[in-house]
């Protein structure tokens, strides 16, 4: 790691598992102090815990992203500890249940769009009014694939959750760049998380199925997928707002 985002104050939601935990902890190895929020206390702990041994700095905050109230606490309870905010990594997500149009229960679909878009909306706000008020700062939104390209049957909240989130995301990054709060998306493809991996397929089937559908056969890494967001959160893509930078094997090409 190269130091590069050294004592910058960072928050990560969704940071208890999969991508989120891979990016504090990929923030902080880059010499960042991390805000690991996320809504279960014990797996933000955990990855406060990994965070100190590998040697980095992080406080662990719990907050649900579909109330306001928590995420103008993060931010808040963030700078109070800190001094700072700098970049955030909105990453926070679920997949929701997976049934056709057709016979999607209401309440399923109003969760998805609940956490996924809602949270996303919940997050930007008081981060954005802090960073304007302090010279400014980056903002990482995690998006999806299948926002723009749906492989998988059943899986409409998610897909519309997230194609909404980038265009979320764009229309903040045009309103606020003038602010200097810099904007973008990362969209990963299949990535080797518990959300990636389909209910009750054998490892043969998967890796057919990769086979069939992404060029380079396999799963991303979430390190793969955290590379793009340090990339994004460093100075080294200070002239890059508003775009949505795809990670996906070249499975959309």
């Amino acid at each position: 790691m190269t130091g590069r985002l050294k004592d910058r104050v960072v928050i990560v939601t969704g940071a208890g598992a999969g991508i989120g935990r891979s990016s504090a902890r990929a923030f902080a190895r880059e010499g960042a102090i991390v805000v690991a929020a996320g809504a279960r206390s014990a797996s933000v702990e955990e990855t406060v815990r990994l965070i100190a041994e590998d040697g980095g700095t992080a406080d662990p905050v719990v907050a649900d992203v579909t109330r306001p109230e928590d995420m103008d606490y993060v931010v808040r309870t963030t700078v109070e500890r800190h001094g700072a905010l700098h970049i955030a990594h909105n990453n926070a997500g679920v997949l929701g249940t997976v049934a056709p149009v057709g016979g999607l229960d209401h309440a399923a679909w109003r969760h998805v769009l609940d956490v996924n878009l809602n949270g996303m909306f919940h997050s930007m706000q008081p981060e954005i009014a802090h960073m304007r008020a302090h010279g400014g700062g980056v903002i990482v939104n995690t998006s999806s694939t299948l926002g723009r390209h749906v492989r998988r049957p059943g899986l409409s909240a998610y897909a519309a959750s997230k194609a909404a989130v980038t265009a979320l995301s764009r229309t903040a990054a045009l309103d606020h760049i003038r602010d200097n709060v810099r904007i973008n998306v990362v969209s990963p493809g299949p990535t080797d998380t518990r959300m990636a991996r389909w209910e009750g397929e054998s490892e043969a089937d998967r890796a057919a199925r990769l086979a069939a559908t992404v060029p380079l056969a396999r799963m991303g890494t979430t390190q793969e997928v955290v590379n793009a967001v340090l990339w994004l959160a460093s100075d080294e893509s200070s002239f890059v707002v508003g775009q949505d930078l795809v990670v996906d094997g070249g499975s959309t090409c």
